[in-house]
């Protein structure tokens, strides 16, 4: 049945008009509280309710027979929707979820009105409101195909780049070659088969289906996956190479925490831990590489997430004695057996779970490039831990970091 085929109704076209701000506010409300859109968690009200608006309005000139159909305005709106809610981080499932519960809030708040229809108009009524909603959702899927897309293409040629880098590194050093082949091969693999996969669903036509966006999404998450490791091990050797780079300048300490916590914060609220700070005897500004810090920091608090299934996860700073100054990261995680604690500032060792089937995505490097970058910065790494209690890392840094003759590459802005 086409639109063109159905009659429209004045009566409820008025009625979607008054109270298209109810059912917007329902419907962001529905969303928020559903658990199946998780992608919506960190979403302000403004950010889910997007488009919505739009699509209500030129419902209603559908429904409408003294003015033409706007369908143009449910193209466009649905065209940035799926754009928006890829640069989101939705999946195709959620956004399916999304229109579905638009459909039931539409319904709903019609419900009584409707009621006093008769059934044909009830039926031509629910058919409208379904073509519209179904065209919303091809639109939206369109564009959230092309958008992902686009960043897969930019992944690809990021990863070019890098491999540009990674064969100079092959031809310099043989050492973890082996590792690193291992590493690159699972994800690498992955990021063909899907990507085959999906050349081939394109043939003659894409189809914009949720089953065919799932391959797209395995795809991005490989490469990301793979890229990190890249960039990881490409960092790790700068540092043997002794060429990481070294800018000292005086860097206000809070501004580096708060920084790193905007960071961090999408990632716990993701696992359900509770972030704590406590910098109030933090020093009010240090000279060191305010870059180099908050990489520290990140991996740091990352790494702490990742082995942390339930509780939280502790950022402690304050000034010591004698121009020195630390900071420690302490969570309720898994904990590291005391055989293992030597070893987890080595390049690719990982401490293993308890539980089998949990994945943690890691490298192995994050915790040797902090090692790194604390002796680049003239301080000491340390750690504290005990199985199935949680795990405690302890940086000591001097309030001034010198530039040294060793490290060429270093300079002190003040």
């Amino acid at each position: 049945m086409t639109l063109s085929q159905l009659s429209p109704m004045p009566d409820l076209s008025v009625l979607l008009t008054e109270r298209s701000q109810t059912i917007t506010a329902q419907w962001v409300e529905a969303v928020i509280r559903d658990q199946q859109i998780k992608s919506a968690d960190q979403l302000s009200p403004t950010a889910i309710r997007d488009h919505i608006p739009h699509i209500l309005a030129a419902l209603a000139t559908v429904l409408a027979e003294t003015q033409e159909s706007d369908i143009e305005t449910i193209i466009r709106a649905s065209l940035q929707h799926g754009a928006l809610r890829a640069g989101q981080g939705f999946d195709p499932t959620e956004i399916a979820r999304e229109y579905h519960l638009l459909r039931s809030q539409i319904i709903h708040v019609l419900r009584a009105d409707l009621l006093q229809c008769t059934a044909e108009e009830v039926l031509r009524a629910v058919a409208l409101i379904d073509a519209v909603v179904d065209g919303a959702i091809a639109q939206c899927f369109k564009s959230y195909v092309a958008e992902r897309l686009q960043e897969l293409d930019k992944l690809r040629g990021q990863l070019l780049l890098t491999n540009q880098e990674l064969d100079r590194l092959v031809h310099s050093s043989q050492e973890n070659l082996s590792v690193l082949a291992h590493e690159l091969k699972t994800p690498l693999t992955s990021i063909i088969g899907y990507s085959e996969l999906f050349l081939r669903q394109q043939q003659p036509v894409v189809r914009d289906t949720p089953h065919s966006l799932e391959h797209i999404e395995r795809v991005v998450r490989n490469s990301r996956q793979l890229l990190r490791l890249i960039n990881d091990t490409l960092e790790l050797s700068r540092y043997e190479a002794g060429q990481m780079l070294l800018r000292l300048e005086p860097t206000n300490v809070r501004g580096v925490i708060q920084t790193v916590f905007e960071v961090i914060q999408p990632l716990a609220a993701s696992s359900g831990l509770q972030l704590l700070l406590d910098a109030e005897r933090a020093p009010d500004r240090v000279v060191t590489d305010p870059l180099r810090l908050q990489q520290i920091l990140v991996n740091l608090m990352s790494n702490a997430i990742r082995y942390t299934e339930v509780g939280d996860v502790t950022l402690q700073c304050r000034v010591l004695s004698d121009g020195w100054w630390s900071i420690a990261v302490s969570d309720t995680g898994i904990g590291i057996d005391e055989a293992s604690q030597a070893h987890v500032f080595e390049p690719f060792f990982q401490v293993l779970s308890p539980e089998p089937d949990r994945l943690t995505n890691s490298t192995g490097l994050g915790l040797a490039i902090v090692a790194r970058m604390v002796k680049l910065l003239q301080g000491e790494i340390s750690l504290t831990s005990e199985v199935g209690v949680g795990s405690t890392f302890t940086v000591v840094l001097p309030l001034e970091t010198q530039s040294s003759d060793e490290q060429p590459n270093s300079t002190v802005v003040m």
